[in-house]
């Protein structure tokens, strides 16, 4: 009787073992690859219109993994515009179906008639994430100048959420400062954590470790952040809060996760 009941002991051991060894097997296939940031992309094909440049500039709207260059499905937005000499003009309408990293993203071309500051700016339609269980919005907006006229580019568009630059957002230096107010409701968000991402547009870039494809700061008590850039190019800086209302999914409230997103370019030192 005490041979069976060490034998059933013994097989109770051998299978806990198994069970370890699959485990040890499956873990960390699962955990070596961390969460991918989401972005909301906005990206003009000019953020400094001089006199001789082309006076129509394209915009490009997406949604992505931008360092992976791995896109995700964005249908039309909710808004749309870009905000100039203090109005806010719709381009909803304008925008055109194209493809961006394999998946439907839009884009528009826009005329440069006059100096000044144009942001352009997009609320798009929620995004269902299962990884996450929640609904993304990433309110997004990136600024052009145009013809030496660069008066209100800290202006507030008055977004649901929104980066309101501290720095000049063009004409920046790879290596600059680049400093931001994160808002929430039109007041500062204290100690908000931002995500911070390189648009690795033409796939050579290639981070040490998956750790470092997504750059992550807080903002300080003013919800102020500070980040200096290592490589031109451009840099996504997206500022993450839960939002103060929910969206159904099958019929069970859902959270959702709104962004301000502002997309800034940086530029090499140029010499004769």
């Amino acid at each position: 009787m005490r041979f069976f009941v060490f034998m059933e002991d013994i097989l109770k051991k051998i299978r806990f073992i198994k069970i370890l060894v699959v485990f040890s097997m499956i873990f960390p296939l699962g955990l070596s690859k961390l969460a991918m940031a989401h972005f909301g992309m906005v990206i003009p094909s000019d953020t400094m219109v001089m006199q001789d440049d082309n006076r129509t500039i394209n915009i490009k709207l997406s949604f992505s993994h931008p360092f992976e260059m791995i896109g995700m499905q964005l249908v039309k937005p909710n808004a749309f515009g870009v905000v100039f000499n203090g109005k806010n003009i719709n381009l909803l309408g304008e925008l055109k179906k194209i493809k961006i990293m394999n998946n439907d993203a839009w884009n528009v071309d826009h005329k440069i008639k006059r100096p000044g500051i144009y942001m352009f700016f997009m609320e798009p339609q929620p995004y269902w994430e299962p990884a996450e269980d929640c609904f993304i919005v990433h309110h997004t907006k990136t600024i052009v100048t145009a013809f030496g006229d660069d008066e209100g580019w800290d202006s507030e568009i008055g977004l649901k959420t929104e980066i309101i630059p501290l720095s000049k957002p063009f004409g920046l230096y790879t290596g600059n400062l680049f400093q931001g107010i994160v808002k929430l409701d039109g007041k500062a968000v204290s100690y908000a954590e931002v995500e911070v991402e390189y648009y690795n547009e033409d796939g050579k870039s290639q981070a040490p470790t998956d750790y470092m494809i997504t750059q992550t700061i807080k903002a300080d008590q003013n919800g102020v952040f500070s980040y200096a850039v290592p490589q031109s190019g451009w840099w996504g800086f997206a500022a993450l809060n839960e939002a103060d209302y929910k969206i159904k999914y099958d019929g069970v409230d859902k959270n959702v996760e709104i962004g301000a997103v502002i997309w800034v370019k940086f530029l090499d030192w140029q010499k004769k």
